[in-house]
């Protein structure tokens, strides 16, 4: 499938979305729609690997005007004694199975027979596929999705019918298109964004723009000492603790390519987004041993794999990456400053937990890798116990660069932002400032990196590029020594260091008063000259001749 085709089965999904939601908000009906998208994802995934197993023995799909049955069902039918060692067999090839009335292709056939068991149907086949699957991956993995709930009906004949509604348009959306795994995927990924624009403040949870994203999995991808010899051969392991749907991770998978990282390790409080990021990496192909988000809050470290008290077993990780939210109000008690996470640089104030995030993921990075993390502006300039803890990380050599974005790149605040990339161990001994706050293009909603389409240039390289060269120009981006920024109070406001302000010109007053009774000059000696004419022609003279004369003269 192309991109165009990509980018429209995306938009015919949002249209139906759009159409059917009727009173019910962008993120209730997000939920709904992002599941019966992901159960479409499972049940091809799990047909084809029954394909595959079967072979010939596999039935064809009878056709008539009746319900039409799937052909596994058949199987199953025709087979009944040999259902129990086959299904034994399929968890172990795809490590799930789904019964064949659950599947996709039924419900939908349930949907365009207007079948008032859809339903029932639909709730049994989320709660078999939650509790009865082979592995732990989807346990509640629908948890959040009330099909009982009055938004899809007053009663359930109105809520079977707003799902008859809802699924038959999906379907009919979906057979327009070859949808494969990958553009599944990406399917997801576009309607995610478009909910998140249409959910304000509330996409924050959830959601790194596309464009920011990019910059920080290209960071991290590179290798951390001499990022300009390349991307580094293997990831293995890789974290998101504020991972929200989980495409910042993604969007490193593919970057290194699934062979190039090792395993894939996510952390989010929020329920619905964490189950929304564990479907999206299904979705785009990660095997469910190739990675683990973890349902927990990470400013209390409720992991029990990071809560391990032998520093020899401590996990560490190659790449760390993280969109936090924004100086959020946090509670810390007194035995938190002992914790092995905060003890060494202090504990971050209450009325901003920007750096108790920082410094959990920095806690868990190995001493060769590298960390990117999307922070206010705040956390650059503000003092007490903030000013400590970034003295003592730039006093030891962990802050490698700072980079400044223009403002209004989010759904969720307006505000500009910076990344800050952080190092156990970095070859130079001063920090990249980068003030990208004017590379940008606005649209609608918000402002937007260019990405060099259209003849437009490409902010999101030039930052990369930047980074990963060091290279300095004038009112973007400036190598600055320990010296002055020591001699700055350790304060990181960026335009401290580079301004995008343009100088003033420089006027030379006396050249300047030269130029002006030179062209004084001449257009004294140029009227006298036409006033001559003028004179001959007994036409009113020009006011102001070479004789001195400054009125208008009137030839009698």
């Amino acid at each position: 499938m192309t991109q165009q085709d990509q980018a429209q089965l995306g938009k015919t999904l949002w249209n139906i979305a759009d159409q059917l939601r009727g009173a019910m908000s962008a993120d209730d009906f997000r939920d709904y729609m992002l599941s019966f998208l992901f159960l479409r994802y499972l049940s091809d995934n799990y047909v084809d690997a029954v394909k595959k197993e079967l072979g010939k023995d596999y039935p064809e799909q009878t056709d008539d005007n009746e319900l039409r049955y799937t052909p596994l069902k058949k199987w199953y039918e025709e087979n009944s004694g040999d259902v129990e060692e086959f299904e034994k067999l399929m968890r172990s090839k795809v490590h799930y199975i789904i019964k064949p009335e659950f599947l996709w292709s039924h419900i939908a056939e349930l949907a365009r027979v207007q079948s008032p068991y859809l339903l029932d149907t639909l709730q049994n086949g989320f709660k078999y596929i939650e509790n009865e699957s082979f592995d732990r991956t989807f346990r509640g993995l629908f948890s959040e999705i009330n099909l009982a709930s009055e938004k899809l009906g007053r009663d359930l004949t109105a809520r079977n019918k707003k799902l008859v509604s809802i699924i038959g348009e999906i379907a009919k959306g979906l057979a327009k298109f070859s949808t494969d795994r990958d553009t599944l995927g990406d399917a997801y990924e576009y309607l995610i964004g478009q909910f998140a624009a249409g959910s304000g403040k509330k996409a924050g949870e959830f959601y790194t723009p596309q464009q920011i994203s990019d910059i920080l999995s290209a960071i991290v991808t590179l290798d951390s000492q001499e990022p300009k010899t390349g991307k580094r051969n293997k990831l293995d392991k890789v974290l998101d603790f504020a991972c929200g749907s989980g495409s910042l991770l993604l969007n490193i998978r593919r970057r290194m390519g699934s062979r190039g990282i090792g395993h894939i390790y996510g952390q989010e409080k929020n329920i619905t987004t964490y189950n929304l990021a564990r479907m999206n990496m299904l979705l785009h192909g990660v095997k469910d041993a190739e990675f683990e988000i973890h349902h927990g809050d990470t400013l209390l470290n409720e992991w029990d794999l990071f809560r391990e008290e032998n520093p020899a077993k401590k996990p560490q990780f190659d790449a760390v990456v993280a969109n936090p939210p924004f100086s959020l109000r946090w509670d810390p008690k007194e035995e938190t400053s002992k914790d092995v996470r905060f003890k060494n640089h202090g504990v971050a104030p209450k009325s901003a937990a920007d750096f108790a995030f920082l410094l959990h993921g920095f806690h868990f990075l190995k001493e060769d890798g590298v960390m990117a993390i999307i922070l206010p502006h705040g956390v650059l300039f503000r003092g007490g116990q903030e000013k400590k803890i970034r003295e003592k990380l730039l006093k030891d050599g962990h802050i490698d660069t700072v980079i400044g974005l223009p403002a209004n790149l989010f759904y969720s605040t307006g505000i500009p932002v910076c990344i800050l990339v952080l190092k156990k161990c970095k070859k130079p001994d001063d920090v990249l400032f980068i003030n990208a706050s004017e590379g940008y293009a606005k649209d609608k909603r918000q402002n937007r990196l260019r990405t060099g389409g259209n003849g437009e240039p490409d902010d999101i390289q030039k930052i990369i590029d930047t980074y990963t060269h060091r290279t300095e120009e004038e009112r973007y981006s400036r190598r600055v020594g320990m010296k002055e920024i020591a001699e700055n109070d350790y304060n990181l406001n960026i335009t401290r260091y580079v301004s995008t302000a343009k100088p003033e010109q420089v006027i030379d007053l006396t050249k300047t008063h030269k130029a002006i009774v030179a062209a004084h000059k001449d257009i004294r000696e140029m009227t006298a000259k036409h006033n001559e004419f003028l004179k001959e022609l007994g036409i009113p003279l020009l006011p102001g001749d070479a004789s001195g004369g400054s009125g208008v003269k009137t030839m009698k």
